[in-house]
Order: structure tokens, then sequence, then C-alpha cells
């Protein structure tokens, strides 16, 4: 067992490219100890091979090992846990050597997802259930499993449980236009996050542990293995892409905001580090330099609020009956 009684300790599920790979990254050169979570692992004798080394992020090349890997070469810590989001069991068990590895668990990121973007007489059963077992279901598994452990401990600095940070997009219509059933799934993650960070507001006021969880989406698209389908069909499409860093840097932004500021948001990256971070030239993430990436979401987001919004009427919780 490994002791790290002065690190905060953070899960990253979904961590072996992209978006997952850089916050990984940077979390751990924030201090943190880091589980690199996914599917794809490299073996001793690929990995003695690679070269150049780290591998390509964008690549399949780029695994969870690889990641862990790099993390340490840097003078981090790192361990990668194969985990397939779709198994329960497997969840259970990257939590489960998660604490059996570093004995806390304070910072759960779930990047992971499956993607297919097409209409509904298009997606098959097959896509449209996969998602929905990676994006709804392994969310809800690892958010389940994780729970005890993210309100055990307290953060530095005093005054909070654990903090959940979900890769899912903020609620408005024209964000299921073409991809319903992608959509579906993601939404639903973002749903999970409006309604738990409801269930952290009363178990506080109960006197339980300030908890968040919030989730974070693009502005703009970012680079990464999904976006080389089009920069490989057209090149000029990158100079709509953003670096995977601005992602990386918003979430350590909401990690460090406090829990009043952040739990319950459904935010975009560019949106939260200039509101918060006192971010306002974010010329250093466009891929290709002297390019400003189009916006791909609205300006403005609908308020999910409604007239008497605090009156529940007779709350019912089965787990009681």
């Amino acid at each position: 067992m490994t002791s790290t009684n002065t690190r905060q300790v953070a899960l990253v599920v979904g961590a072996s490219r992209g978006i997952g790979r850089q916050i990984a990254v940077d979390l751990a050169k924030d201090g943190y100890a880091v589980v690199v979570a996914a599917k794809s692992t490299t073996s001793p004798a690929d990995l003695a091979a690679l070269s150049p080394f780290p591998p390509d992020p964008k690549s399949p090349q780029s695994t969870i090992t690889t990641v862990a890997r790099e993390i340490t070469l840097a003078g981090g810590e790192a361990t990668a846990i194969p985990v397939d989001t779709t198994d329960y069991a497997s969840i259970q068990h990257l939590i489960t050597k998660t604490i059996e590895t570093y004995s806390r668990l304070d910072v759960l990121i779930y990047n992971s997802g499956a993607i297919w973007w097409a209409p509904v007489a298009k997606t098959p059963m097959k896509r449209f259930q996969l998602m929905q077992r990676v994006n709804v279901e392994g969310l809800y598994g690892t958010v389940q499993e994780a729970l005890p452990h993210l309100k055990k401990n307290n953060r530095q600095g005093g005054g909070g449980g654990g903090r959940i940070i979900v890769v899912s997009p903020p609620i408005y219509s024209r964000f299921f236009r073409g991809k319903t059933a992608y959509a579906m799934g993601k939404v639903g993650m973002s749903v999970l996050v409006k309604g738990l960070a409801m269930d952290f507001e009363r178990e506080a006021k109960e006197g339980g542990p300030e908890m968040v969880v919030a989730a974070l989406w693009p502005a703009a698209a970012i680079e990464s293995g999904a976006t080389e389908q089009f920069t490989r069909k057209d090149p000029a499409y990158a100079k709509d892409l953003r670096k995977p860093a601005i992602f990386a840097d918003a979430v350590l932004a909401m990690l460090k905001a406090p829990a009043s500021v952040v739990n319950g948001l459904l935010e975009l990256d560019e949106d939260f580090l200039r509101k918060h971070a006192g971010v306002t030239d974010f010329s250093k993430y466009a891929v290709i330099p002297g390019t400003a990436p189009r916006r791909i979401m609205p300006a403005e987001l609908p308020d999910l609020t409604v007239k008497e919004q605090d009156d529940e009427g007779m709350r019912t919780d089965s787990s009681k009956l």
C-alpha cells in the first residue's frame, strides 16, 4: 500500500487520451496523486519500445500506462488502473484499488464517453445502449462507489469534502439536434449533476461535509482523436480547434473555487475561466497560433430554475419506505 497523507488523490476516468490525459497530467503538476483510469493499457514490452515518448496524445498509442509513466517521469505521482465503465464490477474494482493504493479519494473527474452523432433513425440500438452504459450508467456507478470515500476527507484549507467534475453539457434545446441518442445520455449526466448537487446542499445543512459536483463542457471544439477525422479531410478545420489545456485549466479552477460558486454548475470551460479565474486572453489555447476558434456553444444558456423552485411539497424517500 502506498501512503499519500501529504497529497490529495484525484481519480480521472477516461484519461488515456485527449482531454482526460491533459487533466491527469495537469492535476499531477498541481500536486495531486492521480489515478489514471480507462480501458486501454500498454504492455511493459510495448512501453519500453515506444519512441518517441510520450506518444501523440491523440493516438491509440496513448494509454493509461503511458500517461501514468509520463506523469512519474516528470516527478509526479500516478497509478494506472484499467476500468470498463460498462461493467459495474470493473468500476467497483477501480474504486477498491484506488483506496487500497492511496487510502483516500478527494476528487473524481468523469471524462469517459461513447459518441455516435446521428438522427434517431440512423442510430442502431446497440449504439444507443453503449452510449447509455458508458455515459449515464458508468457515471452513476462510479459516483455511487466513490461517494463514501469522497465524503470522508476534508479538503486542504478546511471546510469541505470531495469534489466531482463531470464532462457533460449545459441543458438547452439545440444540443439535441441531429444527435438525439447521444444527447439523451450526456444530458442525463447533467441531470445527475443537478440532482446530486441538491442532495449535497441538503446534507451540508444537516451537518454533513460540504461536497461539490459540477459539469464542464467545451465552448469551442478541442483537439482530440475525434477531431482528427475532420482535420484529415480539411486541414483548415484546425483553425477552429483549441488545445486540451483550456479544459484542464478550467477543471483546476473549479477545484479551487468556493463550493458556493461551483456546486450544481453546468458550465463552459471558457466562461468559467473568464468569470472565476480572471482569464481574458484565450489566444494561447488556439491550436494554430493567431487564429480565433469559433465558439460552438450558445452565448447565453437557459436558467433551469422555475417559480416556487424550493417548494417541494411532501418529499418521498423510497429508501426509507
